[in-house]
């Protein structure tokens, strides 16, 4: 017999009622599993007990679904933890490790006191160039490949993060300078071959700074630390290695001083100007001048620009430098005009960095500059570095394009540093050429080097440009460039830079220089 079915006389009526109870006592705490015993009387009673039952048996079925689909559930949810864990601490365009990994790794390390890390900080040379030319998805393109030549360059143990924009850093654990450098070199080892794309071919080069941890540094000193020899690293040209030194920190401190010192400078009056003489290299006589800005600082003295300019153009402070210098330069070669000093076919040369091409009110504030000084369009000429040119985009080409249609001459400057080609030449709004000095150092001692700068000057006049030759400093270099014909030299040979009274005295000399007077003697005799 069912042992849940019982005969009536086993169980009284009153009996079964209480097994209900007792039975709806156990459904309510969670027991479905046990059923409540029927008779064989199959009368009312009976009938609500199986209700009883088979309820419980689908109670228990959407239970066990519902605890099916709260343990599926509860697995996806782990899982989207750890994938926007993994997404919180990975870098999505390159897939290595972002800055919040490689900090929380960086003080895992420190905590373990396994050994001493060290951070290597890398910066990519030159890339906002790639991007500036090429467009971002070029850019992360070689960004990919960046990061996979540093991760199979570096030791199995260490971490290689991307920080963002072209930085990367990479985290060695237990290890010495020396190591470390060579992990360094390594790096710069896999970027000696190029990166071949659909688009273009690009050579990488990154700066690197390397910072070993010392005795109760934190992870943000340590970051900075590297982040320092870095930049350190960058000011000695591309595609070099520096370690932090303490001086650094002074030397990134005095930096920020005078960016914040140098927003004063305009206003409380400390900028002035030197003018360098463009010379004929065939007649000797004076063509124009280099307006050159210097900074008489209130506590350190007269500081050259190469020693607040570039400070000034990552603090974005260049702009009201650029601005001074052309209202300053052209209210000079005005009053130069008015009394005579030169001739209405003087020029006057004035630097433009990149940052402020791509000013929208660039060429109004040129237009305001000329109306306000007597001075035509035709007498200046703009200096803009040929790295500047390349990277141009709509803003800037717009700019040199309305420039050019305004009258303003457009020199391309230290041409043969960067990267256009002489075809490129024949696509920008430029008249003139200005050489750069590194081109003409050798040639009055190195035949082949004379025939590339002449090669050169053939083919810049081939596409209808001047060109001037700067950093002219011996009798030699004036007589070979004289010998290629060439039209203008600019240089410590002809005339170091000189103050607005001895700029003026000079020019209303009318006289030639007389080391270049010399030199178109030396040059006509030998002819």
């Amino acid at each position: 017999m069912n042992r849940t079915e019982l005969s009536e006389s086993e169980e009284g009526a009153d009996a079964r009622l209480t097994r209900v109870v007792e039975g709806i006592v156990r459904i309510a705490s969670g027991d479905l599993a046990t059923p409540i015993p029927r008779s064989r009387a199959r009368d009312q009673v009976d009938a609500v007990i199986t209700g009883i039952n088979l309820l419980a048996e689908e109670l228990n079925s959407v239970y066990q679904d519902f605890e099916q689909r709260v343990d599926a559930r509860t697995s996806e949810l782990r899982a989207a933890h750890l994938e926007m864990e993994r997404m919180a601490l990975t870098d999505a365009l390159t897939g290595s490790a972002n800055r919040t990994a490689l900090t929380r790794l960086l003080l895992q390390e420190l905590e373990s006191n396994a050994g001493r890390p060290a951070v290597l900080m890398l910066d990519m040379d030159a890339f906002k160039d790639i991007n500036d030319s090429f467009g971002h998805l070029v850019g992360d393109k070689v960004l990919k490949r960046v990061a996979g030549r540093v991760i199979s360059a570096v030791p199995e143990e260490a971490v290689v993060a991307r920080l963002g924009g072209d930085e990367f850093a990479v985290l060695l654990p237990n290890t010495d300078t020396r190591s470390a450098l060579s992990v360094a070199e390594d790096i710069q080892h896999s970027f000696n071959s190029v990166i071949r794309l659909e688009e273009l071919d690009v050579w990488p080069r990154a700066s690197i700074g390397v910072h070993m941890a010392q005795l109760g540094e934190q992870a943000e000193d340590i970051m900075l630390r590297a982040d320092v020899a870095m930049y350190s690293a960058k000011e000695q040209g591309r595609g070099r290695i520096a370690v932090f030194e303490p001086v650094m920190l002074y030397a990134r401190q005095l930096r920020r001083q005078t960016s914040a010192e140098l927003r004063h400078a305009v206003t409380r009056g400390e900028l002035f100007l030197e003018y360098q003489p463009v010379v004929s290299l065939t007649s000797g006589q004076v063509q124009g001048v280099e307006a050159l800005v210097r900074w008489n600082h209130p506590t350190r003295g007269l500081l050259p620009p190469g020693e607040f300019i570039p400070v000034a153009e990552e603090s974005g402070v260049i702009a009201d430098v650029g601005a001074w210098v052309l209202q300053a330069a052209l209210q000079q070669l005005g009053r130069w005009l008015e009394d005579g000093t030169v001739g209405p076919d003087f020029s006057l040369r004035v630097n433009l960095s990149a940052m402020e091409l791509q000013r929208i009110d660039l060429v109004d504030t040129v237009r305001l500059a000329l109306r306000g000084c007597g001075a035509t369009p035709a007498n200046l000429i703009l200096e803009i570095t040929e790295s500047a040119f390349v990277a141009g985009g709509d803003v800037e080409t717009y700019s040199l394009k309305a420039l050019s249609a305004l009258g303003v001459r457009i020199e391309i400057d230290d041409f043969g540093t960067g990267y256009s080609s002489i075809s490129y030449l024949r696509r920008l709004p430029a008249s003139t050429v200005k050489v750069d000095r590194a081109l003409i150092k050798d040639i009055a001692e190195d035949e082949q080097q004379l025939e590339f700068v002449s090669a050169v000057h053939g083919l810049i006049r081939a596409a209808g440009m001047d060109a001037v030759f700067e950093g002219v400093e011996t009798p030699e270099q004036a007589r070979q460039l004289q010998r290629m014909q060439c039209c203008s030299g600019q240089g410590y040979y002809f005339s170091r830079p000189l103050s607005t009274e001895a700029a003026t005295e000079l020019l209303r000399s009318g006289a030639r220089l007389p080391m270049a007077q010399s030199a178109a003697e030396h040059a006509s005799a030998a002819g």
